[in-house]
């Protein structure tokens, strides 16, 4: 994921917080689902661009041909790091790298893969268009993008606990960023607009299901293990914890106080580089 700020700071206790509670919560079936289809596709050479901690790494080295080739790129070291550090069943090059401007020769991948990463691309385009510059004549460029934040149950109800929490200037990053680009039209302009000429491949609408032991799983992973926790120490630095109680309140008015079961959704897009 890029790093900058704001939005895309995933620095501090983030990525341990991400990574420790997040990835299992809503990250891990889609990395799953990247995987199956990636394996129908039989790359050799693989990049990873916004690989954050590692999820998607981890799926494809355990479930890949031993001898594909993956590395893994972020521009946010933080999360790279956390990645590095939880490791790999195979050999796994790690790297950091902007995704706006691959440091890699033209042709030098048979696929790009990108999980939840390119809702926090500056420029869409440009980073589409890095990615098909990269790719070999008939590669593909696999990615991922959360749905609708009214389809993803936990994340919705966390995003309006914490706005009612501070409801003169409430934090709004989960709707902001991560939820923000579903518009599947919109998406594919930004394919034409990055060189992809041929219509993308899309799986629409994804569902998968996200379950904890309990509502302040997704509480904590929400609200301290993404940048909306920079949203909230921005406005009220002394109430990350009551806001973290609040949505796991909100969380357990609605799903009930033991284990919890929400709907998550995404929808999933390959784009072939032209022969």
């Amino acid at each position: 994921m890029p790093s900058a700020g704001g939005d895309t700071a995933f620095s501090g206790s983030i990525p341990e917080v991400y990574e420790q509670h997040l990835v299992p919560l809503i990250f891990q079936p889609y990395a799953a689902d990247l995987v199956a289809e990636l394996r129908g596709l039989a790359p050799g050479r693989i990049l990873e661009t916004a690989a954050g901690t590692g999820v998607l790494t981890r799926a494809m080295s355990a479930g890949l041909a031993a001898n594909a080739s993956i590395v893994a790129t972020d521009l946010n070291l933080p999360m790279l790091h956390q990645g590095m550090a939880v490791g790999t069943n195979l050999p796994v090059r790690w790297q950091p790298a902007d995704a706006m401007r691959l440091p890699f020769p033209d042709g030098s991948f048979d696929a790009v893969v990108c999980q939840f990463g390119a809702m926090f691309f500056p420029v869409k385009a440009q980073a589409f268009s890095e990615a098909r510059r990269v790719l070999r004549p008939g590669g593909v460029f696999l990615f991922n993008v959360w749905d609708r934040l009214v389809d993803n149950e936990f994340a919705e109800i966390v995003a309006g606990a914490v706005a009612a929490l501070l409801p003169d200037d409430p934090p709004n990053f989960l709707g902001r960023m991560p939820y923000a680009y579903y518009d599947l039209q919109l998406i594919q302009r930004d394919l034409a607009a990055g060189g992809f000429s041929g219509a993308p491949r899309i799986r629409r609408g994804v569902p998968a299901r996200s379950r904890a032991p309990s509502p302040e799983i997704p509480a904590l992973g929400f609200v301290q293990g993404t940048p909306l926790r920079n949203d909230i120490e921005v406005r009220a630095p002394a109430r990350l914890d009551e806001a973290t109680r609040a949505a796991a309140a909100a969380i357990a008015q609605r799903f009930g106080d033991g284990a919890v079961d929400g709907k998550i959704q995404a929808h999933v897009i390959a784009a072939f580089r032209e022969r």
